[in-house]
């Protein structure tokens, strides 16, 4: 399975990408929103990781294009960050997040445990 991780901070996508490895997971990394969409029309990943607040594209609008897209239109997107505010939640679901956590209330392990909830109904 390929799980593709948009994430600027490099010790979080560190983190993330060793322990998704450690679980049998192939990661493919995107730094910023215009490289993740880039990424995700070339390479199709299972699922899709994304943080909000990132340089040249913001998650909002990565995950608006990728919606859009009919190569990886259906692609689950799970929304990681640390916009925890409820106008923030409900934008990422309208947008079609299948689901939004926030990074500073959930442990990587319990990340995975997620990713592989919604893998396992896709």
């Amino acid at each position: 399975m390929k799980i593709l991780l948009v994430e600027d901070d490099e010790m979080l996508h560190n983190m993330y990408t060793q322990k998704f490895k450690t679980k049998g997971y192939e990661v493919m990394s995107a730094y910023n929103g215009s490289e993740g969409v880039k990424m995700a029309e070339a390479e199709t990943p299972d699922l899709i990781l994304m943080d909000i607040i990132m340089p040249k594209m913001d998650g909002f609008v990565a995950l608006k294009k990728i919606r859009k897209s009919k190569n990886i239109g259906e692609t689950p997107v799970i929304i990681l960050t640390n916009l925890g505010q409820e106008e923030d939640i409900k934008k990422g679901k309208e947008l079609g997040a299948d689901d939004y956590f926030i990074k500073a209330n959930h442990t990587p392990a319990e990340v995975v445990e997620k990713v592989e909830a919604v893998l396992k109904k896709k």
